[in-house]
């Protein structure tokens, strides 16, 4: 495809960083394909992509959604007036722009903007990256040409003759973690040759997990384990305390994760869909702990399609009391396992994907 034709491309997702970082990894490989191409994101107000979108030089506008609450509340009272608010935005921006291909990540935001889009006659794409997708990418399945998706078996929800099995675009540093052992050590003051267990909440951090890893600190310390734990961003005020505290470090985010999954011998984490592929790609043992608190309990399914291939070790929150010494004690106690369970879990990998992705807008810009 002509490098230098100047394509306009709208990117529309967000919520969560499982949306905003897909969409930003597509963003920047369209822009190394298509150097002229004009880009911008539509993500919801207030959300965390006005913030993060910037941050990586896009310029995004917000629409004011949200979604609709599973109990009654004011919020749900607004969302007929803020769904109308935002297609007729959504309508004026692509007016606006013009662009020449919509691509959807999940999310408030993509739903109206989409919809719009494809009403338009604009070819539009939705990259899917839960094991069960989303209401936004339900219902805009019939809308749309292409669905990227990131697990098979997905016929169940959207139309089969639309679906790609492209994988969760990610981030391209991941992809040689192994060669960056020693310097991940270093660069965490890590001592080599003792055992290094990462703890993963998600961005804002996971209570029940954080209120885990404070409870077993001793047990840690017994087995002669250091821990690089991020505990989020809402948790941090009340867990820095532990910091360098008998092998601790704790962090409110990590910015080199590269380093962090290279410095890790197993790794304990949420289910987020980006956090698993991302985990697929590093090639590490894993115990998944799914937060239950999402919707349609997506946590679980993605961390059970890994488990189902004998690749990761999944512990419910409610079974914790119970089970994670045992699960963890056995782990540590068995290099066969470690090795059985990182060699399974890269098996699963899909390491173009966004790469994949882009190749099919690359088609829909063709047409």
């Amino acid at each position: 495809m002509e490098k230098g034709t100047s394509y306009r491309v709208i990117l529309s997702g967000g919520g969560t960083g499982g949306h905003i970082y897909p969409a930003i990894a597509i963003a920047n490989e369209l822009k190394r394909r298509l150097a002229k191409a004009e880009i911008l994101f539509v993500g919801a107000k207030n959300r965390m992509e006005m913030e993060k979108v910037p941050q990586v030089g896009y310029r995004i506008i917000g629409l004011w959604i949200s979604g609709i609450q599973r109990k009654l509340t004011l919020k749900n009272v607004l969302f007929p007036i803020k769904l109308i608010s935002s297609l007729l935005k959504s309508r004026n921006i692509i007016k606006d722009f013009k662009p020449d291909v919509v691509i959807g990540t999940g999310g408030f935001a993509s739903g109206p903007l989409l919809y719009m889009a494809s009403s338009q006659g604009i070819p539009c794409l939705i990259q899917e990256q839960n094991s069960y997708p989303g209401i936004t990418n339900k219902l805009l399945a019939k809308k749309v040409q292409k669905i990227c998706v990131a697990y098979s078996g997905l016929e169940r929800f959207f139309p089969e003759n639309k679906i790609i099995l492209t994988g969760n675009p990610v981030r391209q540093d991941l992809l040689d973690v192994d060669a960056k052992a020693v310097e991940a050590k270093n660069f965490f003051n890590l001592k080599h040759g003792k055992y290094t267990v990462l703890v993963l909440g998600g961005s804002l951090g996971a209570r029940r997990i954080n209120e885990l890893i404070e409870q077993e600190l001793d047990f840690f310390d017994t087995l002669n384990v250091q821990i690089i734990w991020q505990c989020g961003k809402l948790y941090y005020p009340q867990y820095k305390i532990y910091n360098n505290t008998s092998g601790v470090q704790v962090y409110e985010f990590l910015n080199n994760m590269d380093l962090a999954y290279a410095a890790a011998d197993v790794i304990i984490s949420r289910a987020g869909a980006s956090s698993v592929s991302e985990l697929c790609i590093v090639g590490k043992p894993v115990i998944f702990i799914p937060s239950p608190n999402v919707a349609e309990d997506h946590q679980t399914k993605n961390a059970m399609a890994i488990v189902n291939e004998n690749a990761a070790v999944l512990i419910k929150e409610e079974d914790l009391e119970v089970d994670f010494k045992n699960l963890f004690g056995q782990l540590l106690a068995s290099p066969e396992r470690q090795k059985q369970l990182g060699e399974n879990i890269r098996k699963m990998a899909y390491v173009d994907a966004t790469s994949s992705i882009v190749d099919e807008v690359e088609k829909l810009l063709k047409k």
